[in-house]
């Protein structure tokens, strides 16, 4: 014979499947309008690790070494972020005129910058990811392989909207700098 609480925890997971999806909102243009992703500061490494393993799928499944996150990178990647936010636009270079491989140096990264991937946008890290796959030039970015090391950061305004960096880095001289979502 089942206990009273058991047969309350059914019928509460029973009811929980019942449960209308939530509304999807449009905008004037017929399209449905963004969802906001919130993110807390605490969640920055499980983002950071969620990414790098999905990096690394993409590599394992074309033949190129995984990434291990650097700690420098992660620090250029997250200033880039809020400087992005800070002028409003997805762009490879900063407010002070930096460029990606002044940032890298700038952050203490003591091998060369291989490439930047940057985007603005509602989309979780892994839609994100999705869509800098989908685009061949940063899929190249993502999948070269004389990079093996990766950063990555956001910044995330009070309105929701996010702005995504990752930054590749490696010993080798061949660099690839700059794409944009």
């Amino acid at each position: 014979m089942m206990k009273p609480s058991g047969i309350f925890l059914i019928i509460c997971l029973g009811l929980s499947a019942c449960a209308a999806p939530p509304e999807v909102k449009y905008g004037t243009d017929g399209k449905p309008l963004p969802r906001v992703y919130r993110l807390k500061e605490s969640q920055l490494g499980e983002i950071q690790l969620r990414m790098l393993d999905g990096v690394n799928a993409l590599r394992g499944a074309a033949g190129s070494g995984p990434l291990r996150l650097n700690a420098a990178l992660n620090a250029a990647a997250a200033t880039h972020s809020r400087d992005m936010s800070l002028q409003n636009r997805p762009w490879h270079f900063g407010s002070d005129g930096s460029s990606p491989i002044d940032r890298v140096a700038r952050a203490g990264y003591p091998d060369e910058l291989k490439g930047e991937l940057i985007s603005e946008t509602y989309e979780t890290e892994l839609e994100t990811l999705a869509a800098w796959a989908a685009n061949p030039v940063e899929r190249e970015i993502l999948l070269d392989p004389a990079a093996q090391e990766m950063g990555f950061a956001y910044f995330q305004e009070p309105s929701g909207k996010l702005w995504w960096t990752l930054v590749t880095g490696g010993p080798d001289s061949i660099s690839t700098v700059g794409a944009t979502n």
